[in-house]
């Protein structure tokens, strides 16, 4: 009886291990998917895309010196959040139609991938530095 209970517990609890957020596994995603165009940690600048240091809680659209936004990037309106980021890395296309991402970049279709992104781009402060 003890192991049904046992077995049973391990069962319940690995939907929640599974979808835990990843750091490190974003930081592989990112260089793989993202670090072509985006730059972040020390030191990062803005590059084809804009650095994405301090992302959460910024207003989309307005990294300081990125001169390539698109107009309906700078008119989405909202601040960036963990929900909101992978919403849009989902398909960047289909949720700022017009963007310039969208025209290079089909969006992460993994969710544990979107996941683990957001989890590493989530550490950095403005500056940089980890929290």
């Amino acid at each position: 009886m003890l192991r049904w209970v046992v077995a049973a517990g391990l069962m319940l609890a690995m939907p929640t291990l599974a979808s835990a957020q990843d750091a490190a596994a974003g930081e592989e995603v990112f260089k793989k998917n993202c670090s072509k165009c985006h730059k972040i940690g020390p030191g990062a600048k803005n590059s084809v895309g804009p650095e994405l240091n301090g992302l959460f809680g910024r207003k989309a659209g307005t990294a300081a010196g990125y001169p390539r936004y698109s107009t309906a990037m700078k008119k989405a309106g909202w601040v960036w959040d963990a929900a909101k980021f992978k919403e849009y890395i989902a398909d960047p296309k289909k949720v700022v139609p017009g963007n310039f991402m969208s025209a290079g970049f089909p969006g992460l279709k993994d969710e544990l991938d979107r996941d683990d992104v957001a989890a590493y781009i989530g550490q950095f402060n403005a500056d940089g530095s980890k929290k």
